[in-house]
């Protein structure tokens, strides 16, 4: 007997939301009613989030997230999962969708977008200065040839990052071409460089998730995997599952080398936590990792499975 595969969509749009909370209840219903789980994020600057669920239950709470103001056009990118990655739904109200701190408006000022089958050549000119936005935990499982790292642990902290070293990134370079997972905080980046006087700023349209979705293998300049925030932990071409798992222990992505340690436990540490946690916490997570066993052996979610999502809205 064939079992149906769990569809898991990001979302995102830069809108003019003049009541999120009013938003929030609205969409809260709807999902609910629908039986996704995820987590959606809503402030006055439009909407981000992943859910997951059955293609016709996305499909209905998709298509209302289209009738929220200026969200028509939302950016939606699916992948495909055994079951379902998350174990609950969370609609949450934020001062921000992507937290960067800064006063710039991506609806109005972000950069120039373009596509993935445009963004080898762009890249590929020595002139164009080519920046990863996302976090150093991310960089480190994948990344374009030549991008340089912020080796930022927060979206936050790219700002200052950037200012600082700006003269250096900036010489002998005409132009600036930035990118990330689904394409939000690239496109906010834009924004921000563009509001300290930076003028030629591009940007992946659709981030890696889409240009791994529709660039053929044998024509990509991506080297590694995509980190995600959910279960999948990382993605290949074709958006088909990586070969990272999670450490529970500190919630970063673990290699197939990393679990060939001895310092690796499977549901309490990796070789980069393993030392940093005390007695307590460590007993802690392997009974959590036990609950979780037993669980899946008797058919039924548990609650500890939940991914992490610490840095979804960075």
């Amino acid at each position: 007997m064939s079992i149906e595969r769990t569809r898991v969509s990001a979302l995102y749009r830069f809108a003019r939301f003049d009541d999120p909370a009013a938003l929030r209840t609205s969409l809260l219903d709807v999902a609910r009613a629908a039986g996704i789980r995820g987590t959606l994020l809503i402030a006055g600057e439009g909407i981000n989030g992943t859910i997951a669920g059955a293609p016709e239950a996305l499909d209905r709470v998709i298509a209302h997230i289209r009738t929220l103001p200026g969200c028509a056009d939302l950016s939606l990118k699916h992948g495909w999962a055994d079951a379902n990655p998350f174990h609950r739904l969370k609609v949450k109200v934020k001062r921000e969708i992507v937290t960067m701190g800064q006063p710039v408006d991506p609806l109005t000022d972000a950069g120039t977008y373009v596509a993935p089958d445009e963004w080898n050549a762009l890249i590929a000119d020595p002139a164009t200065l080519v920046i990863d936005t996302r976090n150093d935990y991310e960089v480190a499982i994948g990344t374009f040839a030549g991008a340089v790292d912020p080796h930022t642990a927060s979206f936050a902290d790219f700002p200052d990052w950037f200012r600082a070293h700006r003269d250096t990134l900036m010489a002998e370079k005409r132009r600036v071409a930035m990118f990330c997972t689904g394409g939000i905080r690239c496109e906010k980046s834009t924004a921000f460089l563009k509001s300290e006087g930076v003028e030629a700023v591009h940007h992946l349209d659709g981030g890696i998730l889409r240009y791994l979705e529709e660039m053929p293998a044998s024509d990509s300049l991506w080297s590694g995997e995509c980190f995600v925030f959910d279960q999948r932990v990382a993605v290949g071409h074709g958006l088909a599952p990586g070969t990272y798992g999670l450490c529970h222990g500190c919630r970063m992505p673990v290699s197939a080398a990393d679990r060939a340690s001895p310092l690796y436990v499977e549901g309490e540490s990796c070789p980069a936590c393993h030392g940093t946690r005390d007695p307590v916490r460590r007993a802690g997570y392997a009974e959590r990792h036990r609950q979780q066993r037993l669980a899946e052996a008797r058919g039924e979610a548990h609650v500890g499975r939940v991914f992490d999502a610490h840095h979804a809205d960075e």
